[in-house]
């Protein structure tokens, strides 16, 4: 599957697909500080105290960017020493992931893998391979972040 298209289990007819077109060229142009901050206050909660000593070292200090792709909505995020925080426009990111809004809350629930959606091609990553086997297999050894 195609990620920048909407996912076939969710057909729009074509005025609302045009529609959702125009919203996401213009919410792509926004900066991604206002969401990245949303993002890096709900990892602090749910993610930050679930995260040992070893995974906190090996996930700092590097720029990681998310995309939402049918809203074009990214956040841009780096762990620091007291959490998440919001990573600048000009920080070049280590690694990117790209997906539909539904395959990245199946793999928040823990509903699916990311093996499962990175071969189906509903899950893109693009960077430091190194750095991204390391951010899934401590996802994976957490578990689901939300219930």
């Amino acid at each position: 599957m195609n990620p920048s298209t909407p996912h076939p289990s969710l057909p729009l007819p074509p005025g609302l697909l045009q529609a959702a077109r125009q919203v996401r060229e213009v919410v792509r142009r926004l900066p991604p500080q206002p969401p990245s901050f949303v993002a890096a206050r709900l990892l602090d909660r749910v993610l930050l105290p679930r995260l040992d000593e070893h995974a906190r070292r090996d996930l700092s200090a590097r720029v990681v960017e998310v995309e939402v792709v049918e809203l074009g909505l990214r956040v841009r995020l780096r762990l620091g020493e007291r959490g998440f925080e919001v990573a600048s426009d000009r920080e070049t990111p280590v690694l990117r992931i790209r997906a539909q809004a539904q395959a990245l809350w199946r793999l928040v629930r823990g509903e699916d893998d990311a093996d499962r959606l990175f071969f189906e091609r509903a899950l893109v990553m693009e960077g430091d391979t190194e750095y991204g086997l390391i951010l899934k297999n401590t996802l994976d050894a957490i578990g689901p972040l939300w219930r």
